[in-house]
């Protein structure tokens, strides 16, 4: 049975991202939906992307957009300083390329990659996307300012209007755990500040999450008090 597994934010994380894909051994009918921020902070940026090359070339990859990013793009094409994106993860990305003053060293399929990923993903019973959305509004018609920027300790949204599920990375819960409502699921479980990576099939509830420091675990989750049906089914 196919299924469709989401990914939170790798950060750099190689290490836990190779334990999550041999864990879940995803295959041809698979789809595996990669919420964005695959750069910086964490030490093997570049080893990131090269996988997520290889991960589209045996499995169903739908790789989101996030703010990590789209800060980088802008460098790359000069339409922004570097401060802020270095100070903010960027330095370690470049370094992991082997930076010393030539963005040459940052290959063109890398480029093309990152140039090409995705503002949000969407089923008939969820939608995926980096940080947040508004409620009332259709996704194809959501703010950058909301889709890559907004974290949930900004503004927690209401269920949206579609009564899908939303699944989102980019707020990170320090404690390295999933954050739940019933009308949302947040798998940003701050894996390079030592805590987890994490992946989710949603149509099961199951984890499997994966560390820095080589630990590994696995479990479903439990129905929310309040939700109905499966865990992670539409509010």
């Amino acid at each position: 049975m196919p299924r469709t597994i989401a990914i939170g934010d790798i950060h750099g994380c190689l290490g836990p991202f190779d334990a999550i894909l041999e864990a879940i051994s995803p295959g041809a009918g698979d789809t595996v939906v990669t919420v964005g921020d695959y750069i910086d902070r964490g030490p093997d940026s570049k080893g990131v992307v090269e996988r997520l090359l290889e991960l589209r070339r045996r499995t169903q990859l739908v790789p989101l957009m996030g703010n990590h990013e789209e800060m980088m793009l802008a460098v790359l094409s000069r339409t922004r300083e570097p401060f802020g994106w270095i100070n903010h993860g960027g330095h370690q990305t470049m370094e992991s390329y082997g930076f010393s003053g030539d963005l040459s060293v940052i290959p063109e399929s890398h480029r093309e990659f990152l140039s090409n990923l995705l503002p949000y993903y969407e089923t008939d019973s969820h939608f995926v996307v980096h940080a947040n959305y508004d409620p009332q509004m259709r996704l194809e018609n959501q703010s950058i300012e909301f889709l890559r920027w907004t974290k949930l300790t900004e503004r927690m949204p209401r269920p949206h209007f579609s009564g899908k599920h939303a699944i989102m990375g980019h707020t990170h819960n320090r404690n390295g755990d999933i954050v739940r409502a019933p009308h949302l699921t947040c798998i940003d479980t701050h894996c390079y500040g030592g805590k987890w990576l994490t992946a989710l099939d949603w149509s099961c509830g199951k984890v499997w999450q994966a560390s820095l420091d080589g630990s590994f675990r696995e479990f479903d989750l439990e129905p929310l008090p309040d939700a109905e049906g499966a865990p992670g089914s539409p509010a």
